[in-house]
Protein backbone atom coordinates (compact mmCIF):
# COMPACT_ATOMS: atom_id res chain seq x y z
CA UNK A 1 0.00 0.00 0.00
CA UNK A 2 1.17 3.21 -1.00
CA UNK A 3 2.05 6.24 1.55
CA UNK A 4 -0.83 8.26 -0.25
CA UNK A 5 -3.43 5.18 -0.21
CA UNK A 6 -2.27 5.34 3.30
CA UNK A 7 -3.28 8.55 4.26
CA UNK A 8 -6.03 8.79 2.49
CA UNK A 9 -7.33 5.69 4.30
CA UNK A 10 -6.33 7.23 7.63
CA UNK A 11 -8.49 10.56 6.73
CA UNK A 12 -11.40 8.03 6.10
CA UNK A 13 -11.36 6.51 9.26
CA UNK A 14 -10.93 10.06 11.28
CA UNK A 15 -13.76 10.91 9.11
CA UNK A 16 -16.35 7.69 10.43
CA UNK A 17 -14.88 8.08 13.69
CA UNK A 18 -15.97 12.10 14.03
CA UNK A 19 -19.08 11.07 12.91
CA UNK A 20 -19.67 8.53 15.17
CA UNK A 21 -18.55 10.37 17.76
CA UNK A 22 -21.55 13.31 16.92
CA UNK A 23 -24.17 10.47 16.34
CA UNK A 24 -23.21 9.42 20.01
CA UNK A 25 -23.34 12.55 21.19
CA UNK A 26 -26.46 13.57 19.72
CA UNK A 27 -28.14 10.28 21.09
CA UNK A 28 -26.76 11.35 24.57
CA UNK A 29 -28.06 14.61 24.30
CA UNK A 30 -31.46 13.47 23.20
CA UNK A 31 -31.72 11.23 26.02
CA UNK A 32 -30.32 13.08 28.15
CA UNK A 33 -32.96 16.11 27.24
CA UNK A 34 -35.87 13.50 27.14
CA UNK A 35 -35.12 12.66 31.17
CA UNK A 36 -34.42 15.93 32.72
CA UNK A 37 -35.52 18.50 29.87
CA UNK A 38 -33.64 20.77 27.65
CA UNK A 39 -30.41 22.26 28.24
CA UNK A 40 -31.16 25.73 29.23
CA UNK A 41 -28.92 28.94 30.14
CA UNK A 42 -27.74 29.39 33.90
CA UNK A 43 -25.41 32.40 35.86
CA UNK A 44 -23.34 30.76 37.88
CA UNK A 45 -20.12 32.24 39.87
CA UNK A 46 -16.58 31.34 38.95
CA UNK A 47 -15.04 33.20 42.30
CA UNK A 48 -16.51 33.60 45.57
CA UNK A 49 -19.35 36.85 45.76
CA UNK A 50 -18.99 38.86 49.18
CA UNK A 51 -21.77 39.95 51.15
CA UNK A 52 -22.65 43.45 50.40
CA UNK A 53 -20.60 44.18 47.71
CA UNK A 54 -21.43 45.58 44.63
CA UNK A 55 -21.58 43.71 40.88
CA UNK A 56 -19.53 45.76 39.15
CA UNK A 57 -18.76 45.27 35.11
CA UNK A 58 -15.22 44.01 36.13
CA UNK A 59 -16.62 41.39 38.61
CA UNK A 60 -19.11 40.13 35.97
CA UNK A 61 -16.39 39.24 33.65
CA UNK A 62 -14.13 37.93 36.10
CA UNK A 63 -16.87 36.17 38.60
CA UNK A 64 -19.75 34.80 36.55
CA UNK A 65 -20.21 32.77 33.82
CA UNK A 66 -22.95 31.29 32.39
CA UNK A 67 -23.23 27.65 31.80
CA UNK A 68 -25.77 25.11 30.19
CA UNK A 69 -27.91 22.87 32.16
CA UNK A 70 -30.90 20.52 32.04
CA UNK A 71 -34.19 22.38 32.61
CA UNK A 72 -34.95 20.33 35.91
CA UNK A 73 -31.27 20.81 37.19
CA UNK A 74 -31.90 25.07 36.99
CA UNK A 75 -33.38 26.48 40.57
CA UNK A 76 -36.24 28.69 40.13
CA UNK A 77 -35.16 32.48 39.74
CA UNK A 78 -31.54 31.71 38.72
CA UNK A 79 -30.21 34.40 36.45
CA UNK A 80 -29.74 33.74 32.87
CA UNK A 81 -27.92 37.11 31.82
CA UNK A 82 -24.81 38.02 33.91
CA UNK A 83 -25.78 41.72 33.46
CA UNK A 84 -28.71 41.31 35.55
CA UNK A 85 -26.71 41.36 38.53
CA UNK A 86 -24.99 44.47 37.42
CA UNK A 87 -24.87 47.12 40.38
CA UNK A 88 -26.44 44.78 42.72
CA UNK A 89 -24.86 43.19 45.83
CA UNK A 90 -25.15 39.73 47.49
CA UNK A 91 -27.30 40.02 50.65
CA UNK A 92 -25.38 36.65 51.47
CA UNK A 93 -21.81 35.63 50.33
CA UNK A 94 -22.27 33.55 47.27
CA UNK A 95 -19.46 30.36 47.13
CA UNK A 96 -17.65 29.85 44.38
CA UNK A 97 -19.63 27.50 41.61
CA UNK A 98 -23.49 28.33 43.14
CA UNK A 99 -26.19 29.07 40.80
CA UNK A 100 -26.86 32.89 40.76
CA UNK A 101 -30.52 33.69 41.87
CA UNK A 102 -32.41 36.85 41.85
CA UNK A 103 -33.74 36.30 45.61
CA UNK A 104 -29.67 36.21 46.78
CA UNK A 105 -29.05 39.82 44.95
CA UNK A 106 -30.19 43.30 46.26
CA UNK A 107 -29.37 47.12 45.53
CA UNK A 108 -27.27 48.29 47.86
CA UNK A 109 -28.87 51.24 50.36
CA UNK A 110 -27.73 54.83 49.30
CA UNK A 111 -25.18 56.26 51.14
CA UNK A 112 -25.20 59.34 53.39
CA UNK A 113 -23.50 61.89 51.45
CA UNK A 114 -26.21 62.87 49.02
CA UNK A 115 -25.13 62.90 45.02
CA UNK A 116 -27.14 62.96 41.58
CA UNK A 117 -29.74 60.13 41.47
CA UNK A 118 -29.59 57.31 38.85
CA UNK A 119 -33.21 57.62 37.94
CA UNK A 120 -36.34 55.66 36.69
CA UNK A 121 -35.82 52.53 34.70
CA UNK A 122 -31.90 53.65 34.81
CA UNK A 123 -28.83 51.49 36.11
CA UNK A 124 -25.21 52.61 37.83
CA UNK A 125 -22.74 51.62 35.38
CA UNK A 126 -18.72 51.67 36.45
CA UNK A 127 -16.50 51.71 33.11
CA UNK A 128 -13.20 52.36 32.82
CA UNK A 129 -12.66 56.04 30.67
CA UNK A 130 -9.70 57.75 28.53
CA UNK A 131 -9.00 61.62 28.78
CA UNK A 132 -11.39 61.98 31.44
CA UNK A 133 -9.24 64.59 33.73
CA UNK A 134 -10.53 67.11 30.87
CA UNK A 135 -14.07 66.72 32.72
CA UNK A 136 -12.92 68.50 35.91
CA UNK A 137 -11.56 72.11 34.22
CA UNK A 138 -14.41 73.88 35.55
CA UNK A 139 -15.51 72.25 38.75
CA UNK A 140 -16.83 68.53 39.73
CA UNK A 141 -18.54 66.91 36.92
CA UNK A 142 -20.94 64.83 38.91
CA UNK A 143 -24.32 65.14 37.88
CA UNK A 144 -23.42 66.50 34.56
CA UNK A 145 -24.90 64.89 30.85
CA UNK A 146 -22.06 63.96 28.82
CA UNK A 147 -22.23 61.80 25.71
CA UNK A 148 -20.20 58.34 25.58
CA UNK A 149 -18.25 58.03 22.68
CA UNK A 150 -16.80 54.14 21.92
CA UNK A 151 -13.47 54.12 19.58
CA UNK A 152 -11.04 51.28 18.05
CA UNK A 153 -7.84 52.05 16.58
CA UNK A 154 -6.45 51.45 13.28
CA UNK A 155 -5.02 47.84 13.37
CA UNK A 156 -3.91 45.39 10.43
CA UNK A 157 -6.95 45.16 7.84
CA UNK A 158 -8.61 47.81 10.19
CA UNK A 159 -9.41 51.21 10.58
CA UNK A 160 -9.97 53.69 12.97
CA UNK A 161 -13.81 53.95 14.06
CA UNK A 162 -15.25 55.96 16.72
CA UNK A 163 -19.41 56.17 17.62
CA UNK A 164 -21.66 58.02 20.18
CA UNK A 165 -22.76 54.59 22.51
CA UNK A 166 -24.83 56.46 24.92
CA UNK A 167 -26.15 60.04 24.23
CA UNK A 168 -26.86 62.73 26.65
CA UNK A 169 -26.37 60.26 30.18
CA UNK A 170 -26.05 60.88 33.66
CA UNK A 171 -22.71 61.08 34.87
CA UNK A 172 -22.89 60.13 38.65
CA UNK A 173 -19.64 59.74 40.10
CA UNK A 174 -15.84 60.08 38.41
CA UNK A 175 -12.37 58.41 40.28
CA UNK A 176 -8.99 59.19 39.29
CA UNK A 177 -6.71 56.33 38.94
CA UNK A 178 -5.76 54.92 41.72
CA UNK A 179 -2.14 54.39 40.73
CA UNK A 180 0.33 55.06 37.35
CA UNK A 181 -0.89 52.89 34.81
CA UNK A 182 -4.39 52.51 35.66
CA UNK A 183 -7.45 54.18 33.87
CA UNK A 184 -10.01 56.77 35.14
CA UNK A 185 -13.18 55.51 36.19
CA UNK A 186 -16.61 56.80 35.84
CA UNK A 187 -20.17 55.83 36.94
CA UNK A 188 -23.30 56.16 34.56
CA UNK A 189 -27.10 56.16 34.80
CA UNK A 190 -27.81 54.09 32.29
CA UNK A 191 -30.57 51.76 30.56
CA UNK A 192 -30.16 48.29 30.30
CA UNK A 193 -29.44 47.93 26.59
CA UNK A 194 -26.83 50.55 26.70
CA UNK A 195 -25.29 49.02 29.98
CA UNK A 196 -24.94 45.86 27.67
CA UNK A 197 -23.42 47.78 24.92
CA UNK A 198 -20.64 49.61 26.91
CA UNK A 199 -20.04 46.23 28.82
CA UNK A 200 -19.32 44.54 25.76
CA UNK A 201 -17.04 47.23 24.16
CA UNK A 202 -15.18 47.22 27.11
CA UNK A 203 -14.93 43.59 26.87
CA UNK A 204 -13.39 44.02 23.61
CA UNK A 205 -10.54 46.39 24.47
CA UNK A 206 -12.78 49.55 23.20
CA UNK A 207 -11.55 52.75 24.27
CA UNK A 208 -14.15 54.90 26.12
CA UNK A 209 -14.01 58.72 26.71
CA UNK A 210 -16.52 60.90 27.66
CA UNK A 211 -17.64 64.57 26.35
CA UNK A 212 -19.43 67.37 28.79
CA UNK A 213 -22.77 67.87 26.90
CA UNK A 214 -22.93 72.42 26.51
Amino acid sequence: MSRRTRALVFLVAAIICALLAALVAGHYRSRLEGRYGPLRPVVVTTTELPAGEPIDVQRIGSALAVRRVPASFAPPGVLVHPADALGRAPSATIPSGSYVLDVQLAVPHAEATPGPGVGQGLRPLEVSVAGAQALTIGGSPEGRQVDVVVSRQAGLGRTATARIAASGVKLLALQSPAGPGESWSATLAVTEQQALSLIGAQSAGREIRLLPRP
